[in-house]
C-alpha cells in the first residue's frame, strides 16, 4: 500500500459553535493521509500513478474557507472530496486541530479525526 499525505497544513478560519469564534476566528492545523494499491512503474515519473498532494491540499484549502460550527463536519467536506476525486483510494484520514480553543483555562488544541476504509 501506498500512503500520501500532508500534515499540519496551517489555516486561519472561522469555524465554531460560538458566534464570537465566528467573528475572531482562529488557527487550525490539519493532516490529510491517504492509502492506496498501484503498480507504479517508477521510470515513467507520472503524477497520474498517484495521489497529488496538490490536489489534497487545494481540496483542505477550500473546505477550510467554508464557515461552520463543528469542525467535524468541515473534516467530513474533506474526506467527501477526496474520495470523490481519488476513486481509487483505499483508506483516508482526515485530522483536524484548532488551536487554543475559548475554555476557562489554557489548552493548547482539541482535535478531531475522522477515518475512511473501502
Amino acid at each position: 500500500m501506498i500512503k500520501v499525505a500532508l500534515e499540519g497544513a496551517e489555516f486561519f478560519a472561522y469555524h465554531g459553535y460560538y458566534p464570537e469564534e465566528q467573528v475572531i476566528g482562529t488557527h487550525f492545523l490539519v493532516d490529510v493521509a491517504v492509502g492506496f494499491y498501484a503498480d507504479i512503474d517508477v521510470e515513467k515519473d507520472n503524477l497520474s500513478n498517484t495521489v497529488n498532494y496538490e490536489v489534497l491540499y487545494n481540496i483542505i484549502e477550500e473546505e477550510m474557507q467554508h464557515t461552520r460550527k463543528v469542525i467535524e463536519s468541515v473534516a467530513q467536506s474533506i474526506l467527501n472530496r477526496i474520495k470523490a476525486e481519488f476513486t481509487f483510494i483505499e483508506t483516508a484520514g482526515v485530522t483536524i486541530r484548532k488551536q487554543r480553543p475559548p475554555f476557562r483555562g489554557p489548552l493548547k488544541q482539541s482535535v478531531i479525526t475522522l477515518s475512511y476504509q473501502k
